[in-house]
């Protein structure tokens, strides 16, 4: 069978500290986007392993990423036999804030309970998303919502229109992790959550580009200027509602204008950046 695992953009991303465990506590507002990954996978009969490939070469090592990981923790929930050939075609940029590995994570799973007519519960499939990544139980439904906890707990919320979205990345990309362990070296701003979540519901653009917040982008900016440098040349550009996706490397930029946003993407790609012109997904909360 085939699926979809569509990448995530972040609107507002608030760090809000570390629990006893040592995760750390957030509270977001996540869009899903028409930008996806295809994801082929069938059961191997007879077959003593499961089987990854990625038409990617830049990911190296498909063994050992979150679909293996999805599938041994899946497995050791609900005790299939079964084994599996998965094939990805990457359209989601790697190490782009956008949740790539997520959204392939929790599209596998989602196939997976369906092709063994697997029935779990919300709070079953949330408890083994969570196991997985921050990023997967948001993954698992993609829909509007308000995301919070260590990502475990998702609130769906409305979202007025329908926005056009450019993404332009730079070369390098960041890791999560390091992001992360940059950012508890810094004292971070908190921003207007409840802000996004109105101007969202009522399609007050003025509004979002004033509540939109990442507290992520002072330790991502930091670590690659080059980002930095992207969002200013967006803004200058004219458009309004431009931050950082995650924890970088890519820049999002929403708006209702197609052609405004066609004709930067053609800008920014001979300038060599990364680019994807898509827009948020059409979707029933």
């Amino acid at each position: 069978m085939y699926t979809k695992a569509y990448a995530k953009i972040n609107l507002a991303l608030n760090v809000l500290g570390k629990d006893a465990d040592g995760y750390h506590q957030l509270d977001m507002v996540n869009l899903p986007l028409e930008l996806h990954d295809a994801i082929e996978i069938s059961i191997l009969p007879g077959s003593s392993d499961s089987f990854i490939t990625c038409d990617d070469i830049e990911i190296e090592d498909t063994k050992y990423n979150l679909i293996s990981v999805a599938i041994a923790k899946a497995r050791e929930k609900y005790h299939f036999k079964q084994q599996f050939a998965i094939n990805v075609f990457k359209e989601i940029p790697i190490s782009a804030g956008l949740a790539g590995g997520s959204a392939n994570a929790a599209a596998v799973l989602n196939a997976i309970f369906q092709l063994l007519k697997i029935n779990p519960t919300h709070e079953e499939k949330i408890e083994l998303a969570k196991s997985i990544g921050a990023d997967v139980p948001f993954c698992m439904f993609d829909i509007p919502a308000r995301v919070s906890g260590i990502g475990e707990i998702v609130e769906p919320i409305k979202v007025k229109k329908i926005y056009q979205v450019l993404i332009v990345k730079p070369a390098k990309g960041l890791s999560t992790k390091n992001v992360f362990a940059k950012a508890d070296e810094m004292e971070l701003t908190t921003g207007d959550t409840d802000g996004v979540l109105r101007a969202l519901e009522k399609g007050d653009d003025d509004l979002l580009a004033k509540s939109i917040h990442n507290a992520l982008e002072k330790p991502s900016f930091s670590m690659l200027k080059e980002i930095e440098s992207i969002k200013n040349m967006l803004l200058a550009d004219g458009l309004k509602i431009v931050q950082m996706s995650g924890s970088g490397s890519s820049i999002i930029a929403l708006d209702q204008d197609v052609k405004k946003l066609a004709k930067l993407e053609k800008k920014y790609e001979k300038l060599g950046y990364d680019t994807r012109l898509t827009r948020t997904l059409r979707t029933n909360p």
